[in-house]
């Protein structure tokens, strides 16, 4: 998924190269995922090891490095957007040329993402008229530019040229990129997946969860600023950077990871599958198969109504997954389970023939313990993570 988390930040010769570390953790505060490419010059100012410190992720700043893998266009390919902060003049004058000699000027000759200009100089250099051409025809190309601020430069110049401040930079890729950090503060708990529960070493009862809608609910939550961890039951998906994420097996283990961190959790959803039942007695080794023909089964707790019990402030979101020929009475059921769990919202969809699980799509109702439904017509699962998250943060007031 890529959707606006992925950030190149791009980092030029200058002095006010500092700054930007502030601006990384700012952007990392919301959710942001950024990996930084700064050109050779701007190595004076903040070497790799801070960058690489400060992103937790590996710095690219050579273009001849892993020339087999491309990287120019695969960094741009990745991208959400990218944020050249500071931008010299002299940089800004190479792309303004069409020119890449170095990692960074070809990642934006490749890139088709939006991408966000800090200019940062001496104010002759600012109101330079090779620098102005090159800022207007930057801006012609799409490019968008965060004026500089006015104020104390180096030494003890005074004017405009100075590195803007961080929130202008940050509004500016917002606004580009479209996306809201308003669960910024916000701890939001997902699980997802689906339970097994042993029969013996090679066998289990299970179901059909991938995962992926659990999964797109982190995603997003944590793309919108909050603070996610996500309870997870064997899923064949790759943990998700900056999500904490917690795997477990079976029911039982899901309840202990949910019990203890339910307390400090605003935004409770709940999207695994639990199985209903497991085995009374799991054997330590292989049953024979006529063994299998009667097995003592207990029901697994209902974890869900279990935490809403402790319920306060937090808004809990169910899941009511119905493989029903009458979809009007799969809605009576998931309406029925709404008022018996004591939850907020609830998503009912009819996964007959298959349908739904594994899908990269979903379609379904929204119903909210106010009577209200919602229909969701056929979309990504990314699409109605977000519209949920929506409904909890109206609910949360």
């Amino acid at each position: 998924m890529k959707d606006g988390r992925e950030i190149i930040l791009g980092v030029c010769g200058g002095i006010s190269a500092y700054k930007s570390c502030d601006l990384l953790r700012r952007m990392q505060e919301l959710g942001f995922l950024i990996t930084v490419v700064p050109t050779r010059a701007s190595l004076n100012f903040v070497g790799i090891a801070t960058w690489e410190a400060l992103s937790g992720r590996e710095v690219p700043e050579d273009l001849w490095n892993n020339v087999h893998q491309v990287p120019h266009i695969a960094l741009a390919k990745r991208s959400s957007a990218i944020v050249i902060a500071p931008a010299t003049a002299d940089f800004i004058a190479k792309i303004a040329a069409g020119l890449a000699e170095d990692l960074l000027s070809n990642i934006v000759l490749a890139a088709s993402v939006p991408i966000v200009l800090v200019p940062a100089m001496h104010t002759e250099m600012w109101f330079n008229p090779a620098t102005v051409a090159n800022i207007q025809t930057l801006k012609s190309r799409g490019l968008i530019v965060v004026e500089p601020d006015s104020g104390r430069l180096t030494g003890e110049d005074v004017g405009v040229g100075r590195y803007p401040e961080t929130s202008k930079i940050i509004t500016a890729l917002s606004t580009a990129l479209g996306t809201k950090s308003d669960l910024l503060g916000k701890r939001v708990l997902v699980s997802a997946g689906g339970t097994r529960e042993a029969i013996d070493p090679i066998r289990y009862i299970g179901n059909h969860s991938s995962g992926k809608q659990g999964y797109a609910l982190a995603y997003a939550a944590a793309a919108r600023g909050a603070d996610v961890t996500l309870v997870a039951a064997n899923t064949n998906l790759p943990d998700i950077e900056g999500v904490s994420t917690i795997h477990v097996t079976t029911a039982l283990q899901m309840q202990e990871q949910l019990e203890a961190l339910f307390g400090a959790t605003d935004i409770l959803i709940m999207a695994a599958a639990v199985a209903d039942v497991r085995p009374a007695h799991p054997n330590s080794f292989k049953l024979d198969k006529v063994k299998l023909e009667s097995l003592e089964l207990v029901s697994n707790p209902d974890i869900t109504s279990t935490l809403t019990e402790r319920k306060g402030k937090q808004i809990v979101i169910g899941f009511a997954a119905q493989a029903s020929e009458e979809y009007e009475s799969g809605i009576a059921k998931a309406s029925a389970k709404l008022r018996a769990k004591n939850l907020d919202l609830i998503y009912f969809n009819d996964v007959s023939a298959g349908a739904i699980f594994g899908s990269e799509n979903t379609q379904g109702i929204i119903l909210s313990d106010n009577g209200v439904a919602t229909e969701f017509p056929e979309g990504t699962k990314l699409t109605l993570a977000n519209k949920l998250l929506d409904f909890a943060l109206d609910k949360l007031g």
